[in-house]
């Protein structure tokens, strides 16, 4: 088994009470960080570590943190985006569930880090139970002196506030969540300005992904030179994959960037469910180009993954197999981006519903000769043409099902029907 980072103490058991979490020598680092180590100094130690963001974009961490101005007159906060709505994603939830310490620690931290004195976690709104659990550890780290005032005797303080969302997908592209946080629409903000300049309320912001927070304490314990080798080049640590679809073992993986996908649904998932061929493969939750059979020896860390025209994202693998409708599996994709479209860009509001029209007269066996082609015209003018990368993300699953499986379409169209005798998905 390879080493763990996040799930390491949390394998057999959940460290929901903090009794547990400092029984395994939880926020012991954190003495040391803020005891010894300079705000600077943790910046420049997950420099080294090769951290990439978890919640999909994969910007390299400690230099985001490191856009935060120094010499500025205004508060800077930190914000914990958990807002995890990516279909195919279920990460953050584990960590919350299992190891909701470890995130509070390196909320500390990472907030030490930015010069951040304020906090505030946005989860889903879904997650009712989840939202319960942090509402407890909140209070208990509270309790115990490591949120508050003068944390640890070092002078540093900082307050956690919890704030629940409303179940918007778009709330969770980090200025729609600022938007959303602040008490309004949550429509996403043109950039620049960015964040770490005008974030929230107009001041300094940084916004993490619960992944990403829970991988600061590891990285501060055993060094970024240590963090970076459980990794590949410029692609540092462990991340969690949640792999659904049909395969025997479903379930979410912590292992090291860079492993293949082929060993990710062959070994840890347990192979195709009733050994049936495998057809494809989303690598990193809906809004990612699809893959298919023959690209199952990638490896999965975030430029290899780009190198082959997809994205890791928020490493959600959904894998399909032989018996899989990539018609109906689009259009239930592009359902769900045209749902959630906010409506504020045109060409998105208007292009995710085009999308959504066209393949449901197609699934429906009233397809048209163009609509195939009118598809991928629709996808590439919506491609760079809006505020947020919801645009994006409805048209790359478009381009690329249309592009791997044409015949598949071309099927539909011609002939009114399903190719396939059976129907996964």
């Amino acid at each position: 088994m390879p080493e763990l980072v996040i799930l390491k103490d949390a394998q057999n058991s959940q460290l929901r009470r903090i009794e547990d979490y400092l029984g395994v020598g939880g926020y012991e680092t954190l003495t040391k960080v803020l005891l010894e180590l300079k705000p600077d100094q943790v910046v420049e130690e997950v420099k080294k570590s090769g951290l990439r963001g978890r919640g999909g974009a994969g910007f390299p961490t400690g230099m985001k943190w490191s856009f935060i101005p120094k010499n500025v007159n205004k508060p800077k906060y930190m914000v914990v985006n958990a807002d995890e709505s990516e279909p195919g994603t279920c990460k953050d939830r584990v960590i919350i569930e299992r190891n909701p310490h470890l995130l509070m620690e390196g909320i500390v931290m990472g907030s030490y880090a930015i010069g951040a004195h304020c906090c505030y976690i946005y989860i889903r709104g879904e997650y009712y139970e989840q939202t319960q659990i942090l509402s407890e550890v909140i209070e208990e780290t509270y309790k115990h002196g490591f949120f508050g005032k003068n944390i640890l005797g070092s002078g540093y303080d900082l307050d956690v506030y919890l704030h629940r969302g409303a179940g918007a997908y778009i709330c969770g592209e980090e200025t729609g969540l600022l938007e959303s946080l602040e008490g309004k629409k949550g429509w996403p903000r043109l950039k620049p300005p960015f964040p770490a300049v005008v974030g929230l309320y107009g001041c300094p912001t940084v916004v993490n992904n619960v992944e990403t927070l829970a991988s600061i304490p590891p990285i501060m314990k055993y060094g970024g030179d240590w963090f970076a080798s459980l990794g590949t080049p410029k692609n540092g640590g462990t991340r969690l994959f949640a792999v659904s679809g049909h395969v025997n073992k479903p379930g979410t993986y912590e292992l090291p960037l860079g492993i293949p996908l082929r060993d990710i649904i062959f070994s840890h998932a347990g192979g195709m469910k009733d050994n049936k061929p495998l057809k494809a493969i989303i690598p990193g939750g809906t809004s990612c180009p699809i893959l298919t059979a023959a690209e199952v020896d990638v490896k999965m860390d975030f430029d290899s993954v780009a190198a082959i025209g997809s994205m890791l994202g928020s490493g959600g693998v959904v894998v399909m197999n032989e018996e899989t409708c990539m018609v109906k599996a689009l259009l239930c994709v592009t359902k769900f981006y045209a749902h959630e479209s906010c409506g504020q860009c045109t060409p998105c509001r208007e292009g995710t519903a085009w999308l959504k029209k066209i393949l449901q007269r197609v699934h429906d066996g009233e397809g048209r000769p163009e609509d195939l082609d009118n598809l991928l015209d629709i996808a590439f003018n919506m491609m760079g043409t809006t505020i947020c990368p919801l645009g994006d993300a409805a048209a790359l699953p478009v381009r690329s099902y249309v592009q791997k499986f044409r015949s598949e379409f071309e099927y539909h169209v011609k002939e009114k029907s399903c190719n396939l005798a059976k129907v996964s998905v």
